[in-house]
């Protein structure tokens, strides 16, 4: 039986092909939390934390648009 708020087998497989970029975007908002945070302001590293997450979200996007999947949330 399923439930009507639970996701479709459809939307769990898209969850799992996109969890690469899911991840990564995590860690970009993490980084960008860790700038607006920081004491007594942002570091260097802070900033090269930043760029290697954009840097990392950017791939993953690429590796999904070639293998010809493009993320709801982007497409939207």
């Amino acid at each position: 039986m399923r439930y009507p708020d639970e996701p479709t087998d459809a939307e769990l497989a898209a969850i799992e092909r996109e969890s690469d970029l899911i991840d990564a975007e995590i860690a970009l908002v993490d980084a960008e939390i860790r700038l607006l945070v920081a004491e007594p302001g942002p570091t260097v590293l802070d900033w090269h934390r930043v760029r290697r997450a954009e840097a990392r979200v950017m791939r993953e996007l690429l590796k999904l648009a070639a293998a010809g999947v493009w993320p709801e949330a982007v497409a939207a």
